[in-house]
C-alpha cells in the first residue's frame, strides 16, 4: 500500500508485522487477577457438562476472556469477533498457545480465543435444561464470590466502614424479562441495587423498577454486615443514603444490629415547622448579607403512621437568592460522639450533614465508572438472570481495575484516575507478541508516553504478588 511520500521519501505499508496486540496493559490486569485469584474463584461457581474430549475452551478461560475484554472496553460479545485472535488477551485467559496454532479444527488455527456464541452459552445455559445447553452457574455463589473479593480489599484495621446505598435505573431497549416502564427515568428499566464502601463495590443487585428503592436492602446487609464484621472486627459501620432508602424496616433492623445509620429525610409540613425558627434566622441574615447562609438544628421526630420510633434529624434550614431550600437527614449516630472517641464533635449537626452525609456523592462516580467506563447497564439478552451475570461480570472487572489502582498507582498521576482514564493511558499500548519453545516475549511501543507508571504498577505488583506466594 503506497501514500503520499514526504519529501523525497516513499511511505509505503503492508500487514506484515506480526502478531500485534493494542492492549499492551493487558498484562498487569492479568498480573492483579493472579494475584487475587478473581476469574478462578468466579469460575467455581460455574457447571460444566461438555464432555472434555471436545471442549477447547474452559470455563475459566471463557470468564477470564469475558472480564478482561470488559475491563479493556470490549462490552459486546460481538467484539469477540475480532478479539479472538488477539494474544493478549489470550495470555490473560490462561491460554498457553496464544497464538492459537494448536487447535482441533484447522479452519480456527490462528485464533486462539472463543468466538460470541460459544461466550453466549456461557450466559444463556443457565435457563434451559436441553443437550445444548450445559454450562449453568450458581448465582448465589457468584454473590458470595463478589462479597468476599471485595470484602477482602477492605482495611482490616479500620475503625469505621461507611457503606453507601443506591439504586440506579438502567434503561433497556427491548422486551427483556422484568422490564417495567419508569416515570422517573422516562423509559424501561431496570433498577439495580448497589453497596458500595469507598471505591469498592460490595453488592450489585439487579431488580426490577416496579418496586420500591429499598426493596432488598435489609436481606443485602444480612449477609454484607457479618462479612465486614468478619474481616474488620473492630469498625463502627454506618449505613448511608438518601432519603429512598429511609424505610422504618431498614432503620430498626440496623439498630437491632448496632449498626449506624444517616440516611435523607423527605421533607414535609412536619419537618417544616419543626425547623421553622432556624429557616427564619437564615433568612434575617441571607436579607442582610446576601449570599448563601445555612443555619442548622436538630429535633427528635417520629412519623404518625410509619415509624416505630422516635429518631434524632438534623435540619438545614438554607436560604440563597434562589428561594428557601430545607434539608433533612434522620441518624442515630450520638450528638456528642463516641465514648473514647477523640473528636467528639464529629456528629454535631453542621459536620454531620456536611462532612459524612455529603460525602456519599462520591458514590455517584463509582456508578458512573461502572455504566460509563465498563457498560454495566448493557442488559440486552432476554432473561433477567442473565442480564444479572452481566451486571456481576461488569463488577468484576471494575474491582480487578480498582485493585491494581489501590495497589500499585499510589502516588502516580493515575492515583484517583477513573477506569477509563486508567485504560485509555496504561492498557491502550502497542505490543508485539513472540512465541517461542521457552517464553512469550512482548514488545511494547518504545515511544509509549506512559512507560514510567506502567513500570511502577509492574514492579509493585510483581512485589505483592511474590510476597503473596
Amino acid at each position: 500500500m503506497l501514500f503520499e511520500p514526504v519529501a523525497s521519501l516513499q511511505v509505503q505499508a503492508d500487514f506484515s508485522g506480526g502478531h500485534l496486540s493494542s492492549d499492551g496493559g493487558a498484562l498487569l490486569l492479568r498480573q492483579i487477577d493472579r494475584g487475587l485469584g478473581v476469574c478462578h474463584a468466579l469460575a467455581q461457581c460455574f457447571q460444566d457438562h461438555r464432555n472434555p474430549i471436545w471442549v477447547e475452551h474452559s470455563v475459566q478461560h471463557l470468564v477470564s476472556q469475558r472480564i478482561h475484554a470488559l475491563a479493556l472496553g470490549y462490552e459486546d460479545l460481538n467484539d469477540h469477533n475480532a478479539l479472538r485472535v488477539d494474544p493478549l488477551l489470550a495470555l490473560c485467559a490462561g491460554k498457553t498457545d496464544p497464538l492459537g496454532l494448536d487447535r482441533f479444527d484447522p479452519t480456527q488455527r490462528g485464533k486462539p480465543l472463543a468466538a460470541p456464541s460459544t461466550l453466549n452459552r456461557l450466559e444463556l445455559g443457565n435457563h434451559k435444561k436441553t443437550r445444548f445447553h450445559k454450562i449453568q452457574y450458581d448465582p448465589t455463589a457468584i454473590e458470595n464470590t463478589l462479597l468476599n473479593l471485595s470484602v477482602r480489599a477492605l482495611p482490616r484495621h479500620a475503625t469505621q466502614i461507611v457503606l453507601d446505598l443506591d439504586a440506579m435505573g438502567h434503561l433497556v431497549h427491548g422486551l427483556q424479562e422484568g422490564r417495567h416502564f419508569s416515570d422517573y427515568y422516562d423509559g424501561y428499566c431496570y433498577l439495580p441495587l448497589y453497596v458500595v464502601c469507598g471505591d469498592v463495590v460490595l453488592w450489585a443487585q439487579l431488580r426490577t423498577s416496579d418496586k420500591d428503592g429499598a426493596d432488598g436492602v435489609v436481606v443485602a446487609l444480612k449477609k454484607i454486615i457479618p462479612a465486614i464484621r468478619k474481616r474488620c472486627k473492630r469498625a463502627r459501620i454506618i449505613v448511608r443514603g438518601d432519603s429512598g432508602f429511609c424505610r422504618d424496616e431498614i432503620m430498626a433492623w440496623c439498630e437491632a444490629e448496632q449498626i449506624h445509620y444517616c440516611l435523607g429525610l423527605g421533607k414535609n409540613s412536619r419537618l417544616l415547622e419543626l425547623s421553622e425558627e432556624a429557616l427564619m434566622r437564615a433568612r434575617i441574615t441571607q436579607c442582610l448579607c446576601g449570599g448563601n447562609v445555612r443555619r442548622f438544628t436538630e429535633f427528635t421526630y417520629q412519623t404518625l403512621q410509619s415509624w416505630s420510633r422516635q429518631r434524632r434529624v438534623v435540619a438545614k434550614a438554607e436560604v440563597s437568592s434562589a428561594g428557601d431550600n430545607p434539608r433533612f437527614i434522620v441518624t442515630n449516630l450520638p450528638a456528642k460522639g463516641f465514648k473514647g472517641q477523640t473528636d467528639r464533635e464529629c456528629f454535631g449537626t453542621q459536620r454531620l450533614y456536611e462532612e459524612l452525609y455529603c460525602a456519599r456523592g462520591e458514590m455517584e462516580n463509582i456508578l458512573k465508572q461502572q455504566t460509563l467506563d465498563l457498560r454495566a447497564d448493557r442488559h440486552s439478552t432476554h432473561q433477567m438472570g442473565s442480564n444479572q451475570l452481566r451486571l456481576w461480570l461488569a463488577t468484576l472487572a471494575y474491582l480487578l481495575v480498582e485493585r491494581m489502582r489501590a495497589l500499585s498507582l499510589q502516588g502516580t498521576a493515575l492515583a484517583r484516575a477513573t477506569v477509563g482514564t486508567i485504560r485509555q493511558r496504561l492498557f491502550k499500548v502497542a505490543a508485539a507478541v513472540q512465541v517461542s519453545v521457552r517464553r512469550v516475549y512482548v514488545q511494547l511501543s518504545s515511544s509509549f508516553v506512559g512507560q514510567e507508571i506502567f513500570l511502577t504498577c509492574q514492579r509493585r505488583l510483581a512485589a505483592l504478588f511474590a510476597l503473596q506466594t
